[in-house]
C-alpha cells in the first residue's frame, strides 16, 4: 500500500541503519497495511500522526494553489479592467472638454463599457469547461473540479506511478526456462499451449499445483484470487493447457504452505494409478540447494547450478521475479510424516520469470504524449530494476539506472532539477520524494500533472496542478485528493483527456480573441467618433442593443467548437502564454483596427453625403454588426483556413449568428424597437454594402494566416 508494489513485502527482526527509507524497512510493520501471512509479535512505537500513514496525511492537507486557467483569467480581467476604466475616463473627459453634455458622456461612457467589457467570459469559461467535463466523462475521464479540464491541456510533463497506472497491477508469468531454452509466453490462452513441450508443461504443471490461488471468475477469461504469485503461475498453467482446473484443485496427499523463512512451498499429489509426486516451489536458490539433477528432454543429467544461476540472473536483470520449481516422484513405500520434511533429492524442472506487465496502449499512449510535446516520468515506490525495465518496455527510457530516493537525499533542488531532465524513471522513492520531485519540476516552470493509486501517491497528486486517480484500483485517499479519476485505470484514458482539455482551452482562447477584438473595436470607433467632432458614432441605448447581437450568445457558442484534428501533434502552452498567444493579440489588433475604421468612415461618408444622424447611425450600427458576423467565424481557428471547416460543426455558432441577424433586422423595421433604438430600416444595397465590408475581416484573417503558414515553412529547416 505504501509502495505500490503488486506482491506483500517479507518482514524480519534483523536490525537496519537508521536511514533506512520506508520501502526497505523489512523490520518494521506499517499501520494502515495489511497482513498476509506468518505470525509474530510486534512493538508499537508510534501512533496517530507519528506513523508513516500519519506522514503522509500531514502531506495531504498541505494548502493547493490556483490552477494555470485561474491565474491566467484573473491576470487577464484585471488587465482589461484598467484598460477599459482609463479608456473610458479618457473619452469622458474628452467629450466634455469638445463641448458635449455631462449627461450624454455619462451614459456613453455606461454604454461603452457595457459594449466593451468582455461580462459574459465568465460564462463562456463555465460552459466551455462544462462542455469539456462531459466529453471526457464519455471517455472514462471523471473530472472533480472545473479547472482540471483545461489544465491537462496545458500539462507538459507527467509524472505517473507504475503500478496500477502504467502497469495492470497483478503478476503475470511472461519467460519460462528450461535447458532447451527460454520461452517467452502470452497471458491468456493464446492457443499456444496445446504446442509446449513436456518439459514446459511440466514447470507450469508444478507451479500450479503447489499453488493456493482459488478461481475468482467462471468465464473464458479466467481469473484467480490470492497470492499474486500463486494466482500468476496458476492461470498460466491453465491457459496454455498444461493442467485442468479439476486437476489443480483437487486435493493433495500432503501439503506445506510458503514460509517467508523457508522461501519454498511443497504439495504431494497422486495421480490415477496411485503414483504419488513430490512438487517444489519457491526461490531458485532454495529449490537448487534441494535438487541434485535436472531434467531434459530426453531425461535427467546431474545438476549445473551454473546454468541456472546465468538463466535467473538474465530474467533479474529484466526486472521479472523468478520462481523455481521442483519435483521428485515417491516410493512406493516411501512414509510421509505429519509435517513434511525439508525437500531433497529434487529434480530441477526450471524457471518461471513474472512481471506485472504494462497495461494494453500505455506504449502508445506514451508515444502520444511525446509527440504532443509532453514528457512522462515514471514516479515509483518500487524496486529500481523492476521500474527501468517496465520503463524500457513503454519507451520511457533507455537507461538501465534510475534516480532513487536514497540518491534525491544527497541532492538541493537545482541539483536534483538538472538530474530530471536526465531520467525516464524515479524509483524506491517515498510519499514526500515524490512531493518534493513536483515541488522541483513545478519551480522550473512546468505544468506538472501526477498520476497514482495508492495512499503513497496522495500528497504527490494533492500538491501537482492536476491529480489523476485511478478508479477502480485506487485507493478512496487518491481519489479524495485528485481532480481527475479515470474509470477504466488506463493511462490511455489521460492522452484522451489530454485532447479534450487543449480543445477546451482552444475554445476559450477564440471567444476571447473574439470578445477583445470585437470590443476593443468599438472603443476605438468610439474614441476615433469623439475626436472627429462628428455626432456621438453611438448613441449609450445603441452601445447596449450592440452588445446583445454582436456578442449576446454568439461567443457561448464558440465554446462549442470541435477539435481541430491535430491538437496531439502541437507543443503544450507555454506557461509564459496568457490566454491569447501572441498571434491572437497581433490578429485581434488588427482585426479590431479595420473594424473601427471601418465603422466610423461608414459613418462619417453617410453624414457627408446628407443623411440624417439616424440613419448613418443606423447604418453604422449595422456594419459593425455584420463585422461581427463574420469575425466571430474567422475566430474558429487559430491556425487553420475557415474553408478546411465544415460549416456545420459548429451548428449552434451557425444558429445563434443568423439568429443575431435576423434580430437586428427585425429592430430596425418593427416601428416600436425602431423608435426605442432610433434606428431606421436600410435599402437592400445598404445591406449588401455592410455585408461585403464586413466579410473584408475574413479576407484580412485568412491573408493573416496563410502569411505566416507561408513563413512557418520556410523557417522549418530540412529533414
Amino acid at each position: 500500500m505504501l509502495t505500490g508494489e503488486p506482491f506483500a513485502a517479507t518482514k524480519h527482526t534483523e536490525r537496519l541503519p537508521e536511514e533506512t527509507g520506508p520501502a526497505d524497512r523489512a523490520n518494521v510493520a506499517f499501520s494502515g497495511t495489511f497482513v498476509g501471512s506468518g505470525r509474530g509479535k510486534g512493538v508499537v512505537f508510534a501512533t496517530g500522526g507519528s506513523t508513516t500513514l500519519g506522514e503522509i496525511n500531514a502531506l495531504v492537507q498541505g494548502p493547493q494553489g490556483k490552477s494555470p486557467l485561474q491565474l491566467l483569467t484573473h491576470d487577464l480581467e484585471r488587465r482589461i479592467g484598467l484598460l477599459v476604466l482609463a479608456a473610458l475616463v479618457f473619452i469622458f473627459i474628452a467629450g466634455l472638454v469638445l463641448g458635449n453634455d455631462l449627461s450624454t458622456m455619462f451614459r456613453t461612457a455606461v454604454g461603452l463599457a457595457v459594449a466593451t467589457i468582455p461580462e459574459s467570459l465568465p460564462i463562456v469559461l463555465t460552459v466551455a469547461l462544462s462542455l469539456g467535463v462531459s466529453r471526457m466523462a464519455s471517455r472514462n475521464a471523471i473530472i472533480r473540479t472545473l479547472p482540471a479540464v483545461e489544465t491537462l491541456g496545458s500539462t507538459n510533463v507527467i509524472g505517473s506511478d507504475k503500478t496500477g497506472t502504467l502497469t495492470e497491477n497483478r503478476l503475470t508469468v511472461e519467460r519460462i526456462w528450461t535447458t532447451e531454452g527460454l520461452l517467452h509466453i502470452a497471458d491468456g490462452n493464446d492457443g499456444g499451449g496445446r504446442t509446449d513441450s513436456a518439459l514446459v508443461r511440466a514447470v507450469l504443471r508444478a507451479g500450479a499445483l503447489t499453488n493456493e490461488a482459488t478461481p475468482s471468475s467462471e468465464d473464458e477469461d479466467l481469473e484467480y484470487s490470492g497470492d499474486a504469485v500463486d494466482a500468476a503461475m496458476a492461470k498460466a498453467a491453465v491457459s496454455r493447457a498444461a493442467i485442468s482446473e479439476a486437476e489443480r484443485t483437487a486435493l493433495p496427499v500432503a501439503h506445506q504452505p510458503y514460509e517467508p523463512h523457508l522461501r519454498y512451498s511443497q504439495t504431494v499429489h497422486a495421480d490415477a494409478g496411485g503414483r504419488r509426486t513430490l512438487y517444489v516451489k519457491g526461490s531458485p536458490e532454495a529449490v537448487l540447494d534441494a535438487a541434485d539433477s535436472i531434467a531434459r528432454g530426453d531425461g535427467t543429467v546431474p545438476l549445473d547450478k551454473s546454468l541456472v544461476h546465468a538463466a535467473n540472473e538474465a530474467m533479474g536483470r529484466d526486472g521479472l521475479r523468478v520462481i523455481a520449481t521442483g519435483s521428485r516422484v515417491l516410493a512406493d513405500d516411501e512414509e510421509l510424516p505429519a509435517v513434511l520434511p525439508a525437500p531433497t533429492g529434487l529434480t530441477f524442472l526450471g524457471l518461471e520469470g513474472m512481471t506485472d506487465p504494462p497495461r494494453p496502449g500505455a506504449a502508445d499512449a506514451v508515444a502520444a504524449c511525446r509527440r504532443a510535446g509532453i514528457r512522462v516520468l515514471m514516479i515509483t515506490g518500487d524496486h529500481p530494476v523492476t521500474a527501468t525495465a517496465i520503463a524500457a518496455r513503454l519507451g520511457l527510457t533507455t537507461e538501465r539506472t534510475a534516480l532513487t530516493g536514497a540518491e534525491m537525499a544527497d541532492l538541493d533542488d537545482h541539483m536534483l532539477a538538472a538530474r530530471l531532465e536526465q531520467t525516464g524513471v524515479a524509483a524506491r522513492v517515498s510519499p514526500a520524494d515524490k512531493l518534493r520531485i513536483v515541488h522541483v519540476l513545478q519551480g522550473t516552470g512546468q505544468i506538472v500533472a501526477v498520476t497514482g493509486d495508492g495512499i503513497n501517491d496522495a500528497p504527490a497528486l494533492k500538491a501537482a496542478a492536476i491529480g489523476v486517480a485511478m478508479g477502480k484500483a485506487g485507493t478512496d485517499v487518491a481519489r479524495e485528493a485528485a481532480d481527475v479519476v479515470l474509470t477504466d485505470d488506463n493511462f490511455a484514458t489521460i492522452v484522451n483527456a489530454v485532447e479534450q482539455g487543449r480543445v477546451t482551452f482552444a475554445a476559450i482562447r477564440k471567444t476571447t480573441y473574439f470578445l477583445l477584438s470585437t470590443g476593443a473595436a468599438a472603443l476605438v470607433a468610439v474614441t476615433l467618433s469623439v475626436f472627429a467632432g462628428t455626432p456621438l458614432l453611438f448613441l449609450p441605448v445603441q452601445m447596449l442593443w450592440m452588445n446583445v447581437v454582436t456578442n449576446g450568445v454568439q461567443d457561448i457558442a464558440l465554446a462549442f467548437e470541435p477539435a481541430e484534428g491535430d491538437e496531439l501533434t502541437r507543443p503544450p502552452r507555454s506557461p509564459s502564454d496568457g490566454i491569447l498567444s501572441r498571434t491572437l493579440w497581433f490578429r485581434a489588433g488588427i482585426t479590431g483596427a479595420w473594424m473601427a475604421l471601418a465603422v466610423i468612415l461608414s459613418f462619417i461618408v453617410e453624414l457627408h453625403a446628407g443623411y440624417p444622424e439616424i440613419h448613418a447611425r443606423t447604418l453604422a450600427l449595422t456594419m459593425f454588426v455584420m463585422l461581427s458576423f463574420f469575425q466571430v467565424f474567422s475566430s474558429r481557428a487559430e491556425h487553420k483556413s475557415l474553408f478546411q471547416l465544415r460549416l456545420l460543426a459548429n451548428k449552434p455558432l451557425l444558429y445563434t449568428s443568423l439568429g443575431a441577424l435576423v434580430l437586428h433586422w427585425a429592430a430596425m423595421t418593427w416601428p416600436v424597437s425602431a423608435g426605442l433604438l432610433q434606428l431606421t430600416p436600410l435599402t437592400t444595397w445598404e445591406w449588401l454594402l455592410c455585408t461585403a465590408v464586413g466579410s473584408t475581416v475574413l479576407i484580412i484573417v485568412e491573408a493573416e494566416k496563410a502569411v505566416r503558414r507561408f513563413t512557418h515553412r520556410n523557417d522549418t529547416p530540412a529533414a
